[in-house]
């Protein structure tokens, strides 16, 4: 374990790049809390997310390439869609790729002249010049890429945007290896505004471990990987994967419905965990260094021939994929779901902002608050065809209707109307219609994610009306998930990774911490990226959740809006006295 992280800075304006040490790894660990210490040293809080100088910061954790499941990547950014510090996680082989190149973190600044692709190594930096990949779509891209420098196909990772990040849509994702994304808050139109087609990582080096650990190591890795696959604890993944979920939330009136109009639908069977696995299943797949495999792929056949003559395509799919191309827009078949997800991959659009997005243009487009002239397609829900003509357009913004969907759900409602029934709590919704304390968790969440706190999970509770008890389950969960962030590791794990198993990991590789130490580390990494929000000009206030959610129905009856408000504004309080406290401290340091 060395006491400095080493970072690789490229500067596509001045078509150079660098390395760099920083002396911090016990204070900001690695992944998030290192993406966040790179955005204060590089990022340019006062500026557009589209400034050519802001970071765009890829990072790893201490425990990638050693432990199971620890194999996420950080990317750290200013988004485009709100113009705050923002994180999105992708998993894939990004990380183990970073990690077997040498690296804790690739940084990119400036802006590239012509479309350009990144090539890093163990030994070589290319910066490309990929003009002849404008334009292109997802897949295309993909075989273009794995035939520039670096090649090494066994331990490379490639990351691509698609027409929409190319076109600044504000959601615009990364696809990573064709079946994982860097999907939220708009990673994908912060390459696209960069002139960055895609990066390509090469793992062509190896990693070393100290002999006189090897003994702790070797414990504590057989420990953690026979809780992952011997104790059942993470069967679920594997098995159904996330989907499993769309039964058990259907039944419960918590599974968003046609823009929410529903919580509840007697057709969810059509589209359940269940039914992909017995009808669409080809098979499972892992990011690299994990046993899982809850990556699901599904099979998509398309006739075009009347001799039953068929195309094969292969499609991931997961339960917020589902929700956002499925059950938001009131798509109740499997094959009419994978084929809208398809179209998705293909432009490089976040699944769940897609859909939520159009899921709202088709109501207002039944309310008459906007017209066929705006849409350019008859939206109606369960049209698929409509959906992916309607996808191509939010894609290409061929009007200032589509211009405005582009830049968020909110933002197209602030100017046609229908601001009470925009799904969208800080960004657009994830697939939890579970009730109040979710719906602040994301609304208020550092990512405005439902994985920011898992806020869902205590709605389920009994005593979930409860102002304090949703208060510290936040914060805790917020605490944990930091730290399981900063490692890097896939949430999944989390039965896997409790507090206790994550020291005694760090500890068998050297890093001699106390729970205590790695405890405070947490809380002022915590602290520091939201202080790093609230800088880059993040307003709890401003932030509205919408009539529709204070509307509906779940198994525990109406939504309570006066708790809500309650929560909101508590939480609220919580969370800036939390940023100006470390404002305060990190002011006294100086």
């Amino acid at each position: 374990m060395t006491s400095s992280f080493k970072v690789m800075v490229v500067d596509l304006g001045k078509n150079k790049s660098s390395l760099e040490y920083f002396d911090a790894r016990r204070e900001w660990i690695g992944g998030s809390g290192l993406a966040a210490g790179l955005f204060s040293h590089f990022g340019l809080p006062g500026e557009d997310a589209f400034h050519p100088d802001q970071p765009l910061i890829l990072a790893i954790g201490p425990l990638t390439g050693y432990f199971p499941l620890m194999s996420k990547t950080i990317m750290g950014f200013m988004s485009p869609y709100n113009n705050q510090y923002a994180e999105s996680h992708g998993g894939g082989r990004s990380a183990l790729a970073l990690k077997f190149a040498g690296y804790d973190a690739l940084v990119v600044r400036g802006k590239a002249e012509k479309p350009t692709c990144i090539g890093l190594g163990s030994r070589e930096v290319h910066i490309q010049d990929v003009h002849f990949l404008k334009g292109m779509d997802i897949f295309k891209t993909g075989k273009k890429m794995r035939s520039l420098k670096p090649t090494n196909p066994g331990h490379r990772s490639i990351l691509r945007i698609g027409p929409a990040g190319e076109n600044l849509v504000r959601y615009a994702c990364v696809n990573v290896d064709t079946y994982r994304h860097f999907g939220r808050m708009g990673s994908g139109a912060v390459m696209g505004a960069k002139n960055l087609k895609g990066i390509i990582l090469s793992g062509d080096s190896h990693v070393d471990l100290d002999p006189d650990l090897s003994k702790e190591y070797n414990k504590v890795y057989k420990d953690i990987y026979n809780t992952v696959v011997q104790s059942g604890a993470m069967r679920k993944y594997h098995d159904l994967g996330t989907p499993e979920n769309i039964l058990p939330l259907n039944e419960l009136q918590a599974l968003p419905w046609r823009n929410m109009q529903s919580t509840y639908d007697e057709n969810a069977g059509g589209i359940s965990g269940e039914k992909f696995g017995q009808d669409q299943l080809l098979r499972q797949v892992a990011c690299a260094g994990c046993p899982v495999g809850c990556i699901h792929i599904g099979l998509l056949r398309e006739r075009f021939g009347q001799e039953h003559e068929y195309l094969y395509r292969q499609v991931s799919y997961d339960y917020e994929p589902i929700f956002g191309m499925g059950t938001m827009l009131g798509v109740d078949t499997a094959p009419g779901v994978l084929t809208l997800l398809e179209d998705v991959e293909k432009m490089g659009l976040d699944a769940i902002s897609a859909g939520v997005a159009l899921a709202w243009a088709t109501e207002a487009l039944q309310k008459k608050i906007i017209t066929r002239e705006h849409t350019l397609t008859d939206l109606e829900f369960g049209n698929v065809q409509a959906y992916r003509e309607a996808l191509d357009h939010l894609t290409r913004q061929p009007n200032e209707f589509y211009q405005a969907l582009a830049g968020g759900t909110m933002k197209a409602a602030e100017k046609y109307g229908g601001e009470d029934f925009a799904c969208v709590l800080g960004q657009e919704m994830a697939g939890y219609a579970t009730g109040e304390n979710y719906f602040v968790s994301q609304a208020l969440g550092f990512r405005h994610s439902h994985l920011d706190t898992g806020a869902y999970g205590l709605d389920q509770e009994q005593d979930s009306r409860n102002i304090d008890k949703a208060i510290e389950y936040m914060q805790d969960q917020e605490d944990y998930r930091v730290l399981m962030c900063s490692m890097v590791g896939c949430l999944f794990a989390r039965k896997a990774y409790p507090k206790e198993n994550i020291l005694r990991a760090l500890n068998s590789l050297g890093y001699d911490y106390t729970q205590e130490e790695l405890d405070a580390c947490v809380e002022k990494i915590k602290h520091h990226r939201w202080a790093l929000k609230f800088r880059t000009g993040f307003k709890p206030e401003d932030v509205k959740i919408p009539s529709r959610f204070k509307e509906i129905t779940t198994w525990k009856g109406k939504t309570d809006p006066e708790y809500m408000d309650k929560l909101k504004s508590k939480y609220q309080e919580v969370l800036r006295e939390m940023a100006s406290a470390h404002e305060k401290r990190q002011g006294e340091n100086q």
